[in-house]
């Protein structure tokens, strides 16, 4: 049958070798399990995927060895009209693995060492090799890791860059990423807090105009979607580097920046009578109702109600035990699993992500009508799944289930790997089409990774951890930046990175450390505690005043199923430390005048 496309094309497909036919052809099954013959010629190259900045590792001479049945590999090349269907050329493999057994993105400290490198080079791009001063700290970073002429500092990736460094130091022990951390911590305090003692009201500027020999504070968001009100998603966001800092050192100022911000969204965001969090509230009136705020009225989202957890809420919990957090959590995760999956008849896999006051889905607001962030769904599995760690609804675990086996079918890319962007929630013909483009942006590769890597450790289930090994071979075969460093914001439905634009760059209003420093840190327990019962090591630095509840320092790095890990060992300035609770997993701190260096060993617990 001749092939429907009439002209030829470059693209990936990304498969399991399933056979061999002669020297120059081999077959793979490809995710959505089709069969593709792809097609070898004398200038085919071929390499093994690498971690973050390793050198390049050619094993051209060594092709024949490598395809062998279930080697995972990606295949680039012209695809050409052809009277039997269409033919794929191979310019370049890449090899998941030298044996089809191996994963090295499950390796110890994989991600532990690529997060080791985008700390650097965020360090290297924002300060140099001299000091930490964030008076030079600026939104835009270029590519290549320089800044741009923009001279905003945004109060949002400020918090996303510490919440990397925080992250990089629990991880390796790096006192230098620790230190940029805390001054950042500092900054965000000394310069994009407001705070009314009178009214007994904080909030967090958008961020401060440097470009003066004065700060220019910018009071509401300068984003158009949020222009001239204050967003919840960024007051969120200015909690996620201070939450994972007071994790570490137990500042009593951070913790009470915290406190104040989550009084709040109690008192100006919440909706006490029908529940959830507004998605704006004016910047004069405070209030979620006022005419000024246009479109975003009265109005609800996915972010103002999902976001609190994964962004500093869980980690504010676990660093406290508080339970006046975990029933934060709960109604969040309650109106999550009540108002947004679509439960008409025939309705969307795709949860709804913006409401009206009255949780009616709003399916007319801005870019987003009647479409989907397919990592939103990914996200909600992944949350949705943490927070059974402690709360094991039904619920939850049916959301999260039912989310998780149905995106594949419809958010991934079944040739070529990876998830896409955004779709329409309603499909036409039986496919779910492209609002814009089939684009790949990083964020939304992580939170496949996590969702399906969370879901494999509390369940065991193999078609899970497939998703899992899948995503993140495509995350790591084509989102780092092996040049100039750090990870492409997007890639071509391809693989190629989709330099243009703002996307181009390293830091913006929309990227920071965050997300792929949140990926390492994540996946680095995941796969250590629940999928290869290995210990992990984690790294800690109270301060001589450290307010944590009970005086103990909780060590758990995330929500984790009940019984399955315990405490193990603990140092305290090298030394060794008994007075810890294994179970509990938290660690009595000693009295002293100096910060403390703290190393607690995690051991999984043998299942019989």
């Amino acid at each position: 049958m001749p092939a429907e496309v009439p002209f030829s094309f470059s693209d990936t497909t990304a498969g399991y070798v399933t056979g061999r036919q002669g020297g120059r052809r081999f077959t793979v099954k490809t995710l959505d399990d089709r069969e593709v013959a792809v097609h070898l010629t004398d200038t085919t190259s071929a390499q093994l995927l690498r971690n973050l900045q390793e050198p390049y590792h050619d094993v051209t001479g060594r092709i024949d060895e490598l395809l062998v049945p279930g080697a995972f590999v990606f295949s680039y090349g012209p695809v050409y009209p052809d009277p039997d269907g269409l033919y794929f050329q191979a310019d370049k493999l890449v090899f998941t693995a030298e044996t089809p057994a191996g994963h090295p993105y499950e390796e110890a400290g994989w991600w532990t060492e690529q997060l080791r490198r985008l700390a650097r080079f965020y360090r290297r791009s924002q300060f140099g090799d001299g000091p930490v001063d964030f008076a030079d700290y600026r939104t835009e970073i270029r590519a290549s890791g320089h800044k741009t002429e923009q001279h905003i500092q945004e109060t949002d990736t400020i918090s996303r860059l510490v919440y990397g460094m925080a992250s990089a130091y629990a991880l390796t022990g790096d006192e230098d990423f620790l230190e940029v951390a805390e001054r950042g911590s500092q900054y965000l305090h000394d310069h994009m807090l407001f705070r009314d003692e009178a009214e007994n009201l904080v909030y967090w500027y958008h961020g401060v105009d440097v470009s003066g020999t004065r700060e220019r504070k910018l009071f509401a968001s300068e984003f158009g979607d949020d222009y001239r009100a204050i967003p919840a998603y960024e007051q969120i966001y200015a909690l996620v580097g201070l939450a994972q800092t007071y994790r570490l050192t137990g500042n009593p100022v951070i913790r009470r920046d915290m406190e104040d911000t989550v009084a709040l969204f109690e008192r100006f965001f919440r909706d006490r009578r029908l529940g959830g969090y507004y998605s704006h509230i004016d910047p004069v009136s405070l209030s979620p109702h006022d005419d000024a705020l246009g479109p975003n009225h009265s109005r609800k989202n996915w972010n103002s109600v999902g976001d609190h957890a994964p962004a500093y809420l869980i980690n504010l919990y676990l660093a406290t035990g508080d339970e006046r957090f975990r029933r934060m959590l709960e109604h969040t995760f309650d109106m999550i699993v009540t108002y947004m999956p679509d439960r008409t008849p025939g309705g969307s896999p795709f949860v709804n992500e913006r409401f009206h006051a009255d949780w009616t889905p709003d399916h007319t607001w801005g870019w987003q009508q009647n479409r989907a962030v397919v990592g939103h769904n990914l996200k909600i599995a992944w949350n949705l799944t943490r927070m059974a760690g402690t709360l094991p609804k039904r619920e939850y675990r049916q959301l999260a289930d039912q989310l998780a086996r149905s995106m594949p079918a419809v958010g991934r890319d079944g040739q070529r790997g990876g998830w896409y962007d955004v779709l329409q929630r309603e499909a036409e013909n039986g496919r779910h089409a492209f609002v814009w483009h089939d684009r790949k942006t990083w964020w939304q590769q992580e939170q496949a990774i996590l969702a399906y890597l969370i879901l494999a450790g509390h369940t065991g289930d193999e078609e899970f951890l497939r998703h899992a090994r899948e995503a993140s071979a495509f995350y790591n075969a084509f989102f780092l930046d092996h040049d100039e460093g750090g990870v492409h914001f997007t890639v071509l439905a391809q693989g190629l990175p989709f330099a243009v634009g703002n996307e181009r760059l390293k830091g913006s209003h929309a990227m920071a450390m965050y997300h792929k420093a949140e990926l390492c840190y994540l996946a680095e327990v995941y796969l250590r505690l629940l999928i290869h019962r290995e210990p992990l090591d984690l790294w800690f630095a109270p301060r001589p005043d450290a307010d944590f509840d009970g005086g103990l320092l909780r060590v758990a790095p995330d929500i984790l199923p009940p019984g399955r890990v315990v405490l193990d060992h603990v140092t305290v300035d090298g030394a060794p430390h008994a007075d810890f609770d294994a179970e509990a997993m938290t660690v009595r701190l000693p009295r002293s005048e100096h910060r403390l260096r703290v190393k607690a060993r995690l051991t999984p617990v043998e299942r019989t």
